[in-house]
């Protein structure tokens, strides 16, 4: 049993080898996706495609606990289909099967299983990305700016939707978004369906022409839900809103640089919230050198609570992102109570390939909260176990397109415990590999 995962690793990689050797040797133009015979043969008002993708990964220290490793294989598999009744209506209906295969103590559910269900199937009115004015109805993805706060988190082997009413509008450079949509709440062998009076609501909008070569993205986003506990610990209804601005550009010199802030008010029940968070990034792209070598510089923070009985909340919400490697490939840091300082570096020995490489360095805003992953969760005891200092990440990447239809990557980031992780866990260095295949049919 135990040579499996390293027979599927070989497995998996000889096919990568494979296919790239024949990505390489094939002319662009050669590359044909298998949907578009059959789509040839089809009327043009209907279109199939699809898309499979095989993830192996793990760990062998979940929880930061020893001998407590994991290794296993990720599927997924997309069928897609799109009605085309006129130019400015289309319905798009998308199904998903995500399964895991020798696994041993992550679960067979979301977000690493999610049997066949319907992740998309919407109507839509003009066109979201072109048109001046569209509406899309249904389960949709809904995702804005680089996703840190709203997002389709597909890194995941199950992903998000929502069932949503959108409307986008467009205007000489101007952009407004605004929605009503309550996330779809997955579970593996029922099919997928949202909680009532679970929702969230925004205005979301764009400016492109403010600023010389930058967009400057203002937003509202209203969160209702219900089932919420108090400090005191009583079941109330959450009501809050966040308000903030996203801003990217690009600078003389080969500069460039993004920020987010946001901030956030309302309720609890009798529990009020004040919190906020930010993002701050420069980069540096030395355009005369071999592989066109980018330099960054990051640093993000998300407020804390500083008192878990005083009625204020001051933990940060970072709604539904798609946090994947915003603050560590490992994915056991998201964006709640912490500094995050981040320096990186992005190659491009070809233009078909990316290598990427990351320090992060961590501390919790509020020495009274504790320590939240990705997908911003608690780690349990981290509330109360003294330690501001988090730890540090190194992590790699190498990802290859060979075309629209084709990529193969893969990673690898370690986690060294600093205090907090050390009082709180056994302290065990968190390592996270990953080898991922991605094509589209």
């Amino acid at each position: 049993m135990k040579s499996r995962p390293l027979r599927l690793v070989v497995l998996l990689a000889s096919a990568l080898l494979a296919s790239t050797l024949v990505a390489q040797s094939t002319p662009a133009a050669q590359l044909l996706v298998p949907s578009d015979e059959l789509n040839r043969q089809l009327p043009k008002w209907l279109r199939f495609g699809g898309e499979y993708r095989a993830r192996f990964e793990g760990s062998s220290a979940i929880g930061f606990k020893p001998d407590n490793g994991d290794y296993y294989l990720l599927n997924r598999f997309r069928i897609n289909m799109k009605l085309l009744p006129s130019s400015w209506m289309k319905f798009v209906f998308q199904g998903q099967d995500s399964r895991v295969f020798w696994n041993s103590r992550v679960p067979d559910a979301p977000p690493y299983a999610d049997t066949m269900d319907l992740r998309l199937a919407y109507m839509e009115l003009g066109d979201t990305d072109t048109r001046p004015i569209s509406l899309r109805v249904g389960r949709q993805e809904l995702f804005f700016g680089e996703q840190r706060l709203i997002g389709h988190l597909n890194w995941t082997n199950t992903a998000r939707s929502f069932d949503a009413v959108r409307a986008t509008f467009r205007h000489q450079g101007y952009r407004l978004d605004a929605f009503a949509a309550s996330v779809v709440n997955l579970r593996n062998g029922e099919f997928d369906s949202r909680i009532a009076g679970n929702n969230l609501h925004g205005l979301y909008g764009g400016i492109e022409k403010l600023v010389p070569n930058a967009i400057i993205e203002p937003y509202l986003l209203w969160r209702l839900e219900p089932g919420v506990r108090t400090e005191s610990g009583a079941l109330a209804h959450r009501d809050f809103k966040t308000v903030g601005f996203r801003w990217v550009g690009k600078l003389p010199a080969n500069f460039d640089y993004g920020v987010e802030i946001a901030g956030q008010t309302g309720s609890v029940g009798t529990d009020s919230i004040r919190a906020w968070g930010g993002h701050w990034l420069l980069a540096y792209t030395i355009a005369g050198a071999r592989y066109k070598p980018r330099l960054i510089a990051e640093y993000n923070h998300a407020s804390g609570d500083k008192d878990p009985r005083d009625g204020k909340r001051g933990t940060f919400d970072q709604l539904y992102p798609t946090g994947h490697e915003k603050y560590g490939l490992a994915d056991q840091v998201g964006w709640r109570n912490i500094h995050d300082v981040r320096s990186g570096v992005e190659l491009k020995p070809h233009a078909k390939w990316l290598l990427t490489g990351s320090y992060h360095s961590w501390w919790r805003a509020s020495s009274r909260d504790g320590l939240y992953n990705a997908a911003g969760v608690l780690l349990p005891g981290s509330t109360s176990k003294p330690g501001r200092y988090v730890g540090q990440e190194l992590d790699f990447q190498a990802i290859y397109t060979a075309s629209k239809q084709f990529q193969i990557g893969g990673g690898f980031a370690q986690i060294f415990p600093g205090a907090l992780l050390k009082n709180a866990t056994a302290g065990r260095p968190y390592n996270f590999p990953y080898l991922m295949l991605t094509t589209s049919f």
